[in-house]
């Protein structure tokens, strides 16, 4: 396969994710993983009728019902996963696959086909959505016989009254015509309906303040961590990560440090303050765990990889109860600043701790995420609104693809940002934003 350069790692789930997976869901005070759910899993659909067919490749939604959430380009967008297994003896292949009105299937939603599922020269972008388990790359749209791949869909509506209340899938590709088998056909079949989620999306206060902060490895195309932390756990394939940020800021220039690249001291979010997005109870922390060095990924080192549990994995951290099934999740924090204990009330607002370079990661970031349950290995990860920021414009996803492992270099163009107020947004992979005082 042709090697793909991947963005910068900078949170522990993008180099070793049933590792980082296991970390995150480390709870300090023995809580429950119990995972709460608010929406019927995906994949049933009321009112949506499939033929009948005797259907080679099945898919499986992983997680539970999307919930559709409004962006920083204005748009309303869905995220999800799905397992696709060849379940024959038989060779297939996925040419291509179209999300359509699950209430009108003449209706194509989305279509995914050629290099939007695999490309071996793509790093980032609309490509190599077709991956293997638990999400790595692929060099072909090929199934071999009894093998199981993942699919990661998202598309996006310009109001929600567009959206159908669910979608099916319609598959092309070749594969066995029954169950005798026999030599691979052209297959063209309807399947799995997923009906989107009614609940409420989470409307949450900032996780940090201050000016110039870029929200690395967002939401949603796959080429970047998170989007693509699939995970085999518990039984089942899950991805809690799907809609996380990494937290990392610039000064005015642009730059995410300046002076000594080795120091943490020198990178511009080092010890900023991480704050509470709503009034809520600590569920579990971690603290005590030493600062890296920066541009040095533990997990690729072996002697550091050694010193990583999965308890330790996301350094030190805080996860909070938000009420109504909502969980939040900080990781990274310098060592003794968690100012937090489990069984404590916090308010929108409150100190946290302080942004830092722990656990799993080559440069200090705040990984934040929501989640609909105090594990991350068993929850579903949930999208969110931000109540009110700035919004600048974005960060060019290649200027990120082509960074060192310490961020070197100027990012932001100052001369071609321009703030404007957004409220109940979620920002999408590589906006820049202000988080006013």
């Amino acid at each position: 396969m042709t090697s793909r350069r991947l963005p910068v790692v900078l949170t522990s789930l993008f180099a070793v994710v049933a590792l980082v997976a296991a970390g995150c869901s480390s709870d300090s005070d023995g809580a429950s993983a119990t995972t709460s759910t608010s929406s019927p899993p995906a994949g049933s659909a009321a009112g949506v009728d499939v033929p009948d067919a005797f259907t080679a490749l099945t898919l499986i939604p992983i997680g539970d019902s999307p919930l559709p959430f409004r962006g920083t380009d204005g748009k309303y967008h869905l995220a999800y996963d799905l397992q696709l297994t060849n379940a024959t003896k038989v060779p297939a292949s996925l040419e291509r696959l179209d999300v359509v009105d699950g209430a009108d299937p003449t209706r194509v939603i989305a279509t995914f086909s050629g290099s939007a599922l695999v490309d071996p020269t793509c790093v980032f972008g609309d490509c190599n959505r077709l991956r293997d388990l638990p999400a790595g790359y692929v060099d072909s749209d090929s199934i071999p016989p009894q093998e199981s791949r993942v699919l990661f869909i998202d598309f996006s509506f310009n109001a929600l009254d567009e959206a159908p209340k669910a979608v099916a899938h319609h598959l092309y590709g070749t594969g066995a015509a029954s169950p005798a088998f026999g030599e691979p056909v052209p297959i063209d079949y309807l399947t799995t309906p997923v009906a989107f989620s009614t609940r409420t999306v989470p409307t949450i206060a900032p996780p940090v303040r201050g000016d110039n902060w870029v929200a690395l490895n967002g939401c949603c195309e796959p080429g970047f961590p998170h989007r693509s932390s699939v995970m085999s756990v518990n039984g089942k394939l899950n991805n809690s990560q799907r809609f996380a940020i990494d937290w990392k800021r610039t000064n005015d220039r642009g730059d995410f440090y300046a002076g000594d690249r080795t120091r943490n001291e020198s990178y511009v979010d080092y010890g900023a303050e991480i704050l509470a997005v709503a009034d809520a109870t600590v569920v579990s922390i971690l603290d005590g765990m030493e600062a890296n060095a920066p541009g040095v990924l533990p997990a690729s080192d072996p002697a550091l990889a050694a010193e990583l549990t999965v308890e330790n994995v996301d350094g030190n951290h805080v996860v909070l109860d938000l009420g109504d099934g909502v969980y939040a999740m900080y990781a990274h924090m310098i060592s003794g600043s968690v100012t937090v204990k489990p069984g404590d009330t916090v308010t929108e607002g409150q100190v946290l701790g302080k942004l830092g370079n722990t656990g799993n990661a080559n440069a200090s970031h705040l990984h934040f995420q929501l989640m609909n349950g105090p594990s991350l290995l068993e929850a579903d990860s949930l999208p969110y609104e931000l109540t009110s920021f700035d919004y600048d414009g974005q960060v060019s996803p290649q200027r990120i693809a082509d960074a060192d492992d310490y961020l070197s270099g100027t990012f932001v163009d100052q001369a071609v940002l321009r703030r404007e107020p957004r409220t109940n947004q979620m920002p999408l992979n590589l906006a820049v934003v202000n988080f006013p005082w």
